[in-house]
């Protein structure tokens, strides 16, 4: 079982892949697209489930997503169908950092996937290439909470702390004008339900070869979490304007 297939498990009862409530990502796309009639654009958007909610909710906003996943996005493209939304939605499989569009979008969003850019500014960077004028960034980002265990670090990198982090953000041309940290209780729900999911499914499966190795990694992860960064991750969603046009 590769990784891909180990994260679809886990995120089954979860498919925002961040640790939000269903009430936090309302929230966040209500600050996003104040109009209802935008272009929308997920670079590293996997099962689309951002883009997904927002055109549910907006039958006039179009909207396009960008991954290198092809089960993800088969995934995506099959709800969206379910849904009624498939003629707004377009999408790519390609690496996100290498999309280019003829046309700016409204909003950009990147949750949880800064890694595929290097970090949290080179995501903004790419953002700011496809952001029409007046346009905004939704982004999701970790940073310290607390001090971490030299094991958090390892795992997580040398994260900065939240003041620090929107401090980077402004100093970097950007204005923050919404913003939500998780919750303690949307933390420990996201971490409960993948490795709880990836369990489930694993003594579901006994006969599965792929079973032991979904159960080992459910306990493994379930103790990173709770012995290694429980107490010092944090979560961060912005909603960004540019600083000046």
């Amino acid at each position: 079982m590769n990784r891909e297939q180990i994260s679809a498990i886990a995120h089954t009862d979860h498919p925002i892949k961040s640790p939000l409530d269903d009430d936090s990502v309302s929230r966040l796309l209500e600050r996003g697209l104040p109009q209802g009639d935008e272009r929308v654009l997920d670079l590293g958007c996997g099962t689309a489930e951002w883009l997904l909610r927002a055109l549910t909710a907006r039958p006039n906003l179009r909207a396009e997503g960008v991954d290198v996943s092809e089960v993800a996005l088969r995934q995506a493209s099959r709800a969206a169908r379910e849904r009624g939304v498939s003629e707004r939605l377009v999408l790519h499989r390609q690496e996100a950092a290498d999309f280019v569009s003829a046309e700016p979008f409204d909003l950009v969003i990147s949750v949880g996937a800064t890694h595929a850019f290097g970090g949290l500014l080179p995501t903004l960077a790419a953002a700011r290439k496809h952001l029409a004028p007046g346009g905004r960034v939704l982004v999701g980002e970790s940073f310290w909470d607390r001090t971490p265990s030299p094991e958090a670090v390892e795992m997580f990198g040398d994260l900065a702390d939240l003041a620090t982090t929107v401090d980077q953000v402004v100093a970097d041309g950007w204005t923050p004008v919404h913003g939500h940290v998780s919750t303690r209780g949307e933390l420990d729900t996201y971490e409960w339900s993948c490795w709880g999911s990836l369990a489930s499914w694993a003594l579901d499966h006994p006969a599965d070869p792929a079973g032991a190795q979904a159960l080992e990694t459910a306990t493994v992860q379930r103790s990173q979490w709770l012995h290694g960064y429980r107490d010092s991750f944090g979560f961060l969603c912005l909603v960004l304007r540019r600083t000046s046009e």
